[in-house]
């Protein structure tokens, strides 16, 4: 296969996943012809490239995990504050979470909630170094260990994009109730919480 072909394929695949994003958002149900036509090639060369709907999906929910995987390590880079350093990693998490929540909630049914929770294991391991740093300085106050807490913050990150989806949470207000929400819920006193996430979000 000759680079210039090589070229057109990766371009083509590339262009198949970003199409099918948007295709999925807007339509959890969207079939593989309707991504096929939506990204104008035939069907066949969607299957070319990704053998069933859920190898397609799988594929993005790894893309997605990657992205806030890197969305977290940027957000606590050189943050000393364990407290700044979480609301950091969730404001930026967040902004990509948004756009990936429907996503998650269809690979829910995909890819299961197990296979998400193994790809998330070095973004959990990076949250547990934070928090236990956090409980031993005594900025964070909590009955469970760090790594029972990285794991109820990720299911409340979890259940709060659930809760944007439901619309009992506006989407705009969500990056910032989730960070205030994971702060108070690492022991952090609301008023400090709260007060802390507003002068990072301005």
């Amino acid at each position: 296969m000759t680079t210039g072909t090589t070229s057109r394929a990766d371009a083509n695949r590339r262009r198949i996943l970003d199409v099918a994003l948007g295709e999925l958002l807007r339509d959890p149900d969207a079939s593989m012809d309707q991504i096929a036509r939506a990204a104008g090639v035939v069907r066949r060369t969607v299957y070319g490239h990704f053998p069933s709907r859920e190898a397609l999906i799988s594929t993005l929910v790894d893309e997605a995990v990657q992205a806030l995987s890197a969305a977290h390590a940027a957000g606590r880079e050189g943050v000393q504050d364990p407290a700044e350093s979480v609301a950091r990693s969730v404001l930026a998490v967040w902004e990509l979470a948004d756009r990936y929540r429907l996503l998650i909630a269809l690979a829910q049914r995909t890819v299961t909630m197990q296979g998400i929770r193994e790809r998330l294991t070095p973004v959990r391991e990076a949250a547990t170094a934070v928090l236990r740093r956090g409980l031993d300085e005594g900025v964070f106050s909590s009955p469970l260990p760090a790594p029972a807490l990285a794991y109820v913050h990720e299911q409340m990150l979890v259940a709060l994009m659930e809760a944007v989806n439901d619309g009992l949470v506006a989407a705009r207000e969500a990056g910032r109730c989730a960070a205030v929400t994971v702060l108070t819920a690492a022991g952090v006193p609301a008023p400090r919480a709260t007060e802390l996430v507003a002068k990072l979000n301005d």
